[in-house]
Formats: C-alpha cells, structure tokens, sequence
C-alpha cells in the first residue's frame, strides 16, 4: 500500500504517512505490487484567501510601508527637479525595493510566497511611476499592516 501524496510505501493502517505525514484516509490505500511505486504527485493547490483576514490580504508591514512612502518622495522629487531624466533610477529603485519588500513582508508580516511576490511587484511598479499619487495605495495598506501587528501581538500575549 502506498500514500497519495509522496508514495511512499505504507507498512501500518496509520493516520498520517510515515514519510511525509500526509494524513491517511481509507482511500490513500492502494493494493501494492512488487516493484511498483505510485507516482501520484500531490496538488500544489494553495488555500483560498477567504482563510486569511482582511489585514493579511490586503495589509502591508508598516516598516515596508513607510520605507514606500520615503523612497517614493524623494525619486518623485528627483523626477520633478530634472524633469524625467532620473526615471530609469526610479525603475532600478522600483525593482530592488520590490525584492526588499518581498523578503520583508514573508520574514516580517508572515505572507506566503505567492502573496508577498505581488505585493512586492505592486510596490515595485507603484515606486517606478514618477507620480506621488501611489502613497494614496500604499499608506493604507501600512495602516492595515500596523493593525495586523497589534492584533497579533495582543493575542500572543493572551
């Protein structure tokens, strides 16, 4: 008998899989044949965002957010002052701060891979075009960010 998840073979009725601790159920059991080796590959379905709060969707890490608005101020600036000839540096800066943000708001703010990736490329676009209109997006999502960190930390320490 094998499990439907890795496949490896499964010697005991047991609840989760001694490999790769997928949970057992009555229909993980297939009759086993010598030499054989399921080659079931698990579904890398993520979970539905309906699981996550509105501060985890939509939230940003308050540090990521104001780190945004500070860097946007001053390429908007940059931009103004030399009338559009520092727009290839604020799509450089657009870039390495979408990797920063990535990072951050995996390490900092507990998003997913796939979360944080576009939240990151957001930012990264929204810090690139020379306007200062973006901190209208930004800044709020910082805000929810800064609520999301309270509550965390509040029911750490209930």
């Amino acid at each position: 008998m094998f499990c439907t998840q890795c496949g490896a073979s499964l010697e005991e009725a047991g609840q989760f899989c001694a490999i790769c601790g997928a949970r057992v159920s009555a229909r993980a059991y297939v009759p086993a044949l010598p030499g054989y080796r399921a080659s079931y590959q698990p579904s890398r379905v993520q979970p539905p965002v309906s699981g996550k709060g509105f501060s985890q969707v939509y939230g940003l890490d308050p540090r990521v957010a104001f780190l945004t608005l500070v860097i946007d101020l001053m390429l908007n600036a940059g931009d103004i002052a030399t009338m559009g000839l520092l727009v290839p540096f604020s799509i450089a800066a657009g870039i390495v701060l979408g990797y920063v943000s990535y990072k951050a708001q995996m390490n900092w703010y507990g998003d997913d891979h796939e979360s944080a990736k576009i939240k990151a490329i957001i930012l990264g676009l929204l810090t690139a075009i020379p306007t200062p209109l973006p901190a209208i997006l930004y800044i709020p999502s910082g805000v929810l960010g800064l609520y999301h960190s309270f509550r965390r930390k509040l029911s750490r320490t209930a």
